[in-house]
């Protein structure tokens, strides 16, 4: 299963440095979802994307707080985040 959700959209210059980012600290163990997919995720997130998601649970947006995510990530999945 894979913990790391982008939801981003084309065209999105900070979704590019997300992808990136996630390219580099976790390659291949991420999805990307188009926020123009659905009229939930536009709802939900339409002015915020990048947003990042860690077992499905919204861990950021905007930009990836690289070392956060990789310090939850060494969390088992279900433990608290910080």
């Amino acid at each position: 299963m894979t913990r790391i959700t982008l939801i981003s959209r084309d065209g999105c210059h900070l979704c590019e440095v997300a992808e990136q980012t996630l390219d580099r600290i976790a390659p291949g163990d991420w999805t990307r979802v188009d926020v123009d997919s659905s009229i939930e995720l536009q709802r939900d997130y339409d002015d915020r994307v990048p947003v990042i998601l860690l077992d499905g649970k919204e861990h950021g947006y905007w930009r990836v707080e690289e070392a956060r995510l990789l310090r939850d990530l060494a969390r088992q999945p279900g433990e608290p985040h910080l």
